[in-house]
Formats: structure tokens, C-alpha cells, sequence
């Protein structure tokens, strides 16, 4: 499986545009700060916004 995490600056927007394509959002792994995107049964991600995201880094929140 593969399971990967990206960071997006507008999550509704991101979660419309994969929904658009086909992919479903796993409400268990969503909520105000991230989505879990399911792309096929072998490949998952988290649409983070950036300062959730920065909390797993340690990068600088922007």
C-alpha cells in the first residue's frame, strides 16, 4: 500500500477536485485540518493544509 501526504492551501477546494476525479474522502481521517483521500483500495493520501502539516515536519508554518 501506499499511503502519502501532501500539503494544500485550500482543503475544500482540494477535496472537490478529487472527488472530481473519482477519488472517495474517508471521513475517519477528515476533519478541519486534513482529508484522507482514497484513490484505489493500494493507495491512500492526506490532504494536509500547511500549518497541520508543519506540525509533523517541524517546518516553519507560513
Amino acid at each position: 500500500m501506499i499511503f502519502v501526504n501532501i500539503t494544500t492551501t485550500d482543503l475544500e477546494r482540494s477535496k472537490a477536485f478529487y472527488t472530481a476525479l473519482g477519488c472517495d474522502i474517508n471521513p475517519m481521517f477528515t476533519d478541519e485540518n486534513a482529508a484522507g483521500v482514497v484513490w484505489d483500495e493500494n493507495t491512500n493520501f492526506m490532504a494536509l493544509t500547511r500549518g497541520h502539516f508543519s506540525q509533523f515536519t517541524g517546518a516553519r508554518r507560513e
